[in-house]
């Protein structure tokens, strides 16, 4: 169990000879890195997998001594609610003075996300996909495709497969209504229609009756938003109760709970390019150190938390060069002045919004290992 309150460190804390006393003192204090992902509860495997990644990128970072001071990790639950993202993110920044926050869930950001905005605080996003989460904050950064870019994928997909009438069960949160109404107008553009909306809050667990509506609705396929624990009950209640069209989500559904399901065989799903053939140093060290721990493949969400770190480290390495101070103003400026930067992955660029470029694919599920479709 991964504990509530973490300390990661990594790099070398050093003092350059010379420099008066409270200068040394000033550069020996470390670096503090925040982690506000959900440690306990339904959503749980969530927090365990971000942090993975990130714990990968702080090791790499000590053994590269890329930076003259330490870094440390603390870690707050958000519990993945607003409430929980709120008080997490009071804490990160007043009492632990993050300057760098690893964040995750669409209704967690958009409650941390002014707190961290007043304290001009770096918020980076790699497991929210809610379509606003682009263009929250200055200060608030996507290396992760959002749901309105994998709806747009999927869409026209869906159509030409002859799936046009789509049944639309989703979260009645931030989230979820943010990939609805996405949904609502993506598929039409793509000549298909909405069979049905059938919204869900964030701890029902009984879908049989929510089966029934769906089936009458006499969808082509049926596509679900929901994360965690839930998404498991849903399939396992869908097919249950007599319910065999096609089932379609998006990529929170790679997470061990719904891959071992034997009912969700065959699920599609969109999800950003596993980046595992590239032949870039940087992912072919990330993945070699992964499989010497893990004996499996990596998922997208340990590759963007790796990269969230690692994107602190390059930036605030550039500063440290320069001279610069390093705080949440120039680290946006410098990630505005670079743009261009050596990921997992490759080469990745961010955009005016702080937004990575991230190409999409579509999967499906065999024996529990997504398989690419197109």
């Amino acid at each position: 169990m991964i504990e509530r309150r973490m300390l990661l460190r990594a790099g070398l804390g050093a003092a350059a000879g010379g420099l008066a006393l409270g200068r040394a003192r000033a550069e020996a204090e470390p670096y503090v890195l925040g982690t506000l992902f959900p440690m306990a509860g339904p959503n749980a495997e969530y927090g365990t997998i971000f942090t993975e990644g990130a714990q990968l990128a702080l090791t790499h970072l000590a053994a590269d001594k890329l930076l003259s001071r330490q870094v440390v990790l603390k870690a707050e639950d958000s519990q993945g609610t607003p409430q929980g993202g709120a008080v997490g993110m009071s804490k990160l920044v007043n009492v632990d003075h993050a300057l760098y926050v690893l964040i995750g869930f669409t209704g967690v950001s958009k409650a941390a996300a002014p707190i961290g905005t007043r304290a001009k605080v770096v918020m980076v996003n790699g497991g929210g996909v809610g379509p606003d989460l682009a263009g929250l904050s200055p200060y608030y950064w996507n290396v992760i495709p959002l749901a309105s870019a994998e709806v747009s994928r999927i869409a026209p997909y869906l159509v030409a497969k002859g799936w046009k009438r789509v049944a639309l069960i989703y979260m009645d949160d931030p989230f979820g209504n943010g990939l609805r109404k996405s949904m609502q107008t993506d598929l039409p553009k793509a000549g298909g229609e909405i069979a049905g909306l059938f919204a869900i809050t964030p701890a029902e667990q009984q879908f049989s009756a929510l089966a029934a509506k769906v089936r009458d609705a006499k969808p082509d396929v049926v596509y679900f938003a929901s994360y965690g624990a839930q998404q498991a009950q849903i399939i396992k209640q869908l097919r249950d109760n007599g319910i065999d069209q096609q089932l379609v989500t998006y990529s929170g559904a790679l997470i061990p709970s719904v891959r071992s399901l034997p009912q969700a065989e065959g699920l599609i799903f969109t999800v950003q390019t596993a980046p595992w053939s590239a032949t870039d140093p940087v992912t072919r060290r990330f993945l070699a150190d992964w499989q010497a721990t893990h004996k499996e493949l990596p998922s997208v969400y340990h590759q963007n938390y790796y990269n969230a770190v690692r994107l602190f480290g390059l930036l605030a390495h550039g500063l440290e060069q320069q001279g610069k101070p390093v705080d949440g103003d120039s680290l946006r400026a410098e990630l505005l002045r670079v743009r261009r930067f050596a990921l997992v992955g490759g080469e990745g660029t961010f955009d005016d919004l702080g937004d990575l470029s991230v190409p999409i694919d579509i999967e499906t599920l065999k024996g529990g290992q997504p398989v690419k479709l197109d």
